[in-house]
């Protein structure tokens, strides 16, 4: 029979082990790094910090740093998206509104959209949590490529080999 609430400390840590078949979790203690390595270029002016690459779920959480304005990507979401921005501002061709520092944004299922970051900021940083695939397309739909957490594991390790971090980095992240 459970001791009722007034015959423990309510500061007594769970005492029974964890299944055996849990994953660890996952702790970055400085999710924005200083050490530029391990930022994860895309392009001369984007790049990704990973911070969780679910294989198994088929999700990806990281930073989008985004170093200049410009137009990064038209693309649609089949499954939902999550952000919230900490530092600059973007928005969406196809949208009135813009997600500012501070802000979330959810993405549904199915949309599809330009991503733009204004000419008056230097840097935007946001957090993604992308479920299932992002698809690259051109104004009408046409799909031109793809990203999933297996594209993006595979970015990591390539990247991770060629500044010394080693192939082996990345899979503190992967789940």
């Amino acid at each position: 029979m459970p001791l009722e609430q007034d015959e423990y400390d309510p500061k007594t840590p769970y005492q029974l082990p964890y299944p055996v078949d849990a994953l660890p979790e996952i702790v970055v203690p400085n999710a924005i790094p200083e050490d530029e390595r391990i930022w994860v270029p895309q392009t001369e002016t984007v790049s990704f910090r990973p911070l969780c690459l679910n294989r198994s779920a088929g999700y990806w959480v990281n930073l989008l740093r985004v170093r200049g304005s410009g137009v990064l990507s038209r693309h649609r979401h089949p499954q939902p998206v999550h952000g919230f921005v900490l530092k600059g501002r973007w928005e969406y061709l196809e949208h009135d509104w813009v997600a500012e520092e501070g802000g979330y944004v959810f993405e549904a299922p199915g949309e599809t959209h330009t991503l733009v970051v204004p000419d008056d900021v230097p840097e935007m940083i946001t957090l993604f949590q992308v479920n299932g695939v992002m698809l690259y397309c051109d104004p009408y739909g046409k799909v031109t490529g793809y990203e999933d957490v297996f594209t993006k594991i595979e970015m990591c390790r390539k990247h991770y080999t060629e500044v010394g971090l080693g192939e082996d980095y990345v899979d503190q992240f992967i789940r």
